[in-house]
């Protein structure tokens, strides 16, 4: 007679029982070589990402060949928490009072003992704030320096007086991701102006409305997107369960408090916000050991991968706007350099600033941080496994894919001589280059032979190609505007001339309505 089979649930929590049993106690305070601030998921400080990321060696720039454009698609920098998670935060000091008073009443002083401290007494950082999630301080250093190594990269690139439609920078009319954006521009421009000691110059920041911002917000309108992530977002919750459940109940054995997972889980969350923005890391962090810290990061990255990432072709399908802007500033850049326009005539660099749920997808759609054959999954839109759980190594982590300030960078590069594999149509005796670049280090692309130098053809032809037998609108559900029978006045028809124009030079049109509700 065969046993009887263990319902998944159980056996996830067993091995994670196991696992965590296992595990050395050693606290998430700096000892040895853990640090629990790289391991906070998508909340992990940039600065502390780039520090964490191995590099085996730099591919090299072929001979001859120079940069003539730069796409970059960023996440904002180090935020404040939002005001839904300051709520929490507040429900959170309340419920460790309570606990607290309950423990004083029922238990002996040698398992007070075991509380921490802290516990007593604690109230929220962000205590009475009615507003949140704004970009600290931190945060625009994180975009400045940023900045500055941008410019000291690619030197001949920025070395032209700065113009709007030479150097574009966009950003979503959210305050975090502007302010990202303006310190961006502070440090890329300093020197360049005559404003104050530093010489910095005015510079442009373009942003279109939350509602119809399909290149950087393509996530707001997606209506199929809303309602798959509406639909997932319980069998996520059920998924992290056994693991909360084992931590939960580690914890209320190791300190003699009736914590209950809710309670863990804002715990994980004040651990991961006193880390990444305060450098706190011996108190909500210092709770938890190395191995649960390694388990509470998974169910992060697993909520990212599911609802942002590959779990479904729609979190990245959603992106085509913003792929097709990236391919097409690079055509009009090779247009201009065949064509020999001189240098502050055409766009150098067009660079956006947005969020985590927008750098995700297009990571996606590039095809980067894979396992193996996946790639080709993706191309066939087939279902991709969940990332492995610890130990186990992967892939997809939070703290690599989309810390704060997360980029990817797309260098377009004209090498001499003509091939017949790499060079454009035309005919031009130029060839040009794509490399992308993650968080400032070179990443390889599994879409191109995993080479770190695709062919511009090559990369339009295997990776952006199979994704253009989509389209927005139709995978979204966004009906088009039903035309109005009535004829178009004089004014109307001057209007959609001048909306054609821009449209065609990459500028999105703002209606009058908006402009009055904007001013």
């Amino acid at each position: 007679m065969a046993a009887p089979r263990v319902p998944l649930p159980q056996l996830l929590l067993l091995v994670v029982a196991v696992l965590v049993a296992a595990a050395p106690v050693r606290r998430a305070s700096g000892a040895g070589q853990f640090d629990v601030r790289r391991h906070l998921s998508t909340v992990t400080r940039y600065d502390v990402a780039r520090g964490s990321t191995s590099v085996d060696s730099m591919p090299q720039i072929p001979d001859g060949c120079r940069v003539i454009h730069l796409n970059l698609v960023a996440r904002h920098g180090t935020r404040a928490p939002t005001k839904k998670r300051i709520k929490e935060l507040d429900r959170l000091a309340i419920r460790l009072e309570a606990l607290m008073n309950e423990a004083e009443q029922g238990l002996k002083s040698d398992s007070l003992k075991k509380v921490p401290s802290w516990i007593k007494g604690w109230e929220s950082r962000w205590k009475g704030r009615t507003k949140g999630g704004e970009l600290t301080s931190e945060g625009e250093e994180e975009l400045y320096n940023l900045a500055t190594r941008v410019k000291e990269r690619f030197q001949d690139l920025f070395d032209d007086e700065y113009h709007p439609d030479v150097y574009s920078i966009r950003a979503t009319q959210v305050s975090r991701a502007s302010a990202s954006a303006v310190a961006f521009g502070l440090g890329l421009l300093s020197g360049k102006g005559k404003l104050g000691p530093g010489k910095n110059c005015a510079f442009s920041v373009l942003s279109e409305s939350r509602a119809s911002d399909i290149c950087l917000r393509f996530f707001d309108s997606c209506e199929t997107y809303k309602a798959y992530r509406k639909r997932k977002e319980p069998d996520v919750e059920k998924q992290k369960e056994p693991i909360l459940e084992h931590v939960t109940a580690a914890l209320v054995n190791r300190y003699h408090l009736n914590f209950t997972t809710q309670d863990v889980s804002s715990l994980w969350f004040l651990c991961k916000q006193e880390a990444s923005l305060l450098n706190i890391t011996n108190q909500a962090c210092g709770l938890f050991n190395e191995a649960e810290v390694y388990f509470l990061e998974w169910t992060d990255d697993l909520e990212g991968f599911v609802l942002k990432g590959y779990g479904e072709s729609i979190n990245y399908r959603m992106g085509l706007p913003l792929l097709n802007d990236v391919v097409q500033s690079m055509e009009e850049a090779i247009i201009a350099k065949e064509e020999n326009h001189p240098d502050g005539t055409y766009e150098k660099a067009r660079l956006r600033f947005a969020h985590a749920e927008t750098v995700v997808p297009f990571s996606c759609l590039l095809g980067l941080f894979l396992e193996g054959p996946d790639f080709e999954k993706i191309q066939r839109e087939e279902a991709l496994d969940v990332p492995p759980m610890p130990p186990q190594g992967r892939n997809w982590k939070g703290s690599v894919v989309a810390p704060f300030a997360g980029n990817n960078m797309l260098v377009l590069y004209q090498c001499p001589g003509k091939t017949s594999d790499a060079c454009t149509s035309g005919g031009q005796n130029n060839s040009y280059f794509v490399q992308v670049l993650h968080n400032e280090v070179p990443v390889s692309m599994p879409g191109c032979g995993n080479k770190y130098f695709c062919p511009f053809e090559e990369f339009k032809e295997r990776i952006v190609k199979p994704h253009l037998k989509h389209d927005y609108n139709m995978i979204c559900k966004i009906n088009p505007p039903v035309a109005s029978e009535e004829p178009a006045s004089f004014t109307t028809k001057v209007s959609s001339f001048f909306v054609g124009l821009f449209s065609q030079k990459g500028y999105r049109a703002v209606s009058a309505e908006s402009v009055k509700t904007e001013l």
